[in-house]
């Protein structure tokens, strides 16, 4: 592929790109690029908002270009302040070197291992000395540091910024000194940082890096970033089940932005929106884990909550209740999901229709109803229920 091809398909969901013409003159080089992707272990598991960037590193490697990707063993013990408004717990070593483990295992549902460089930042830092990290410190001011965003906002609120946590960028920096990377991917939570592992190869006579920043991928609830410790994430080592089931919750609003990011393509405007997010999950069931596995997470899907065929669907047992249909609804999500569902929720999901009793809605909240024996309760559009 030529240069200026190259540069627009990788260009396709950037959030920024810092600089277009410095990425054009790297890709013009005739040589491989080394593209480099800091990850911190901070709990086992990797999630669909890590993959975003992994699948943008996965495309450089598709056009020839080496990967270097760094867990950071030793970092991931700070814990990065990018976007945090608290101080992050700080981990031992022996929780960050087992997640760690299962890092590179996921990595490579992505990244090709034959153009991906594993590298542990504890190679470097657990060695320097204490004159060699003063002499980085040197590098940049706390002025700098405090400019960022999270930083200021934490002071205005009064909240403490701790010096372990000011070294972070520095640290984040100088791996790409280590790396000799050429381009460095991140979110857009991780600018600043990256942009002082520019500073601090300009300091070492290197070519700077490439900043190459991606959208922040929302959660599940449509608020705040995919983050395990929030638990709005989808997991890559999830089953597939648990995967779909995920997506098939998200709401149309944020189906539509999810297409973009996580598929590379527009939501068709006239496609159903139920449709549209069975093709969402489906896709990502099939990226994760196979082909097979999408069409037979998507058949059983459709069998449990197609209202023709719900009644002959696998479905989890709830005891037969006489009394309201708030309580039934909470007692069936606690009984058959272990899902804590308040009163005022349930009360939500009934008055939006989403609670059916053989096909049949049930929209009033003060309704009470005998359930009985061989009856099925649908919950929501993804979770239903047997009486047994």
């Amino acid at each position: 592929m030529q240069p200026d091809e190259a540069f627009s398909l990788l260009k396709q969901g950037s959030a920024q790109i810092i600089s277009e013409t410095e990425l054009r003159e790297k890709l013009a080089l005739g040589r491989p690029l080394r593209v480099k992707l800091g990850v911190d272990p901070t709990s086992p598991d990797l999630h669909l908002g890590h993959a975003l960037i992994l699948r943008k590193l996965r495309q450089f490697q598709d056009l020839g270009h080496q990967a270097v990707l760094i867990i950071g063993d030793f970092t991931s013990m700070i814990g990065d302040p990018s976007g945090r408004s608290v101080t992050r717990p700080q981990l031992s070593r022996d929780q960050v070197l087992a997640n760690a483990e299962t890092y590179r295992e996921q990595a490579f549902k992505v990244l090709d291992p034959g153009r991906t460089q594993i590298v542990s930042n504890g190679e470097w830092f657990e060695s320097m000395r204490f004159e060699q990290v003063i002499r980085l410190n040197s590098f940049v001011t706390l002025q700098q540091l405090l400019q960022r965003e999270d930083f200021r906002d934490r002071i205005d609120r009064h909240q403490p910024i701790h010096a372990h946590e000011i070294q972070y960028p520095i640290m984040q920096g100088w791996d790409s000194v280590m790396v000799k990377a050429d381009v460095e991917l991140g979110g857009t939570d991780q600018l600043f940082n990256i942009l002082v592992g520019r500073d601090l190869q300009k300091q070492e006579g290197q070519p700077q890096q490439v900043v190459f920043v991606l959208p922040i991928l929302e959660g599940l609830d449509g608020s705040q970033k995919m983050s395990k410790s929030l638990g709005n994430y989808v997991g890559l080592t999830e089953s597939a089940s648990e995967i779909f089931g995920k997506l098939m919750s998200i709401s149309d609003e944020l189906m539509a932005r999810y297409y973009p990011l996580l598929l590379g393509k527009a939501l068709d405007a006239g496609e159903h929106p139920l449709e549209a997010k069975k093709h969402l999950a489906s896709t990502i069931v099939e990226q994760y884990h196979s082909h097979d596995a999408a069409e037979k997470t998507l058949a059983a899907w459709n069998a449990r909550f197609s209202e023709k065929r719900l009644a002959e669907a696998d479905l989890p047992n709830f005891a037969a209740f006489d009394g309201d249909i708030v309580t039934a609804v909470v007692n069936a999500y606690a009984a058959a999901f272990g899902i804590t569902k308040s009163r005022t929720e349930a009360r939500r999901l009934v008055e939006q229709g989403s609670v059916q009793l053989d096909g049949h809605k049930i929209v009033d909240p003060k309704a009470n109803i005998g359930l009985q024996r061989g009856q099925v309760l649908r919950l929501d559009k993804t979770r239903a229920v047997r009486i047994g």
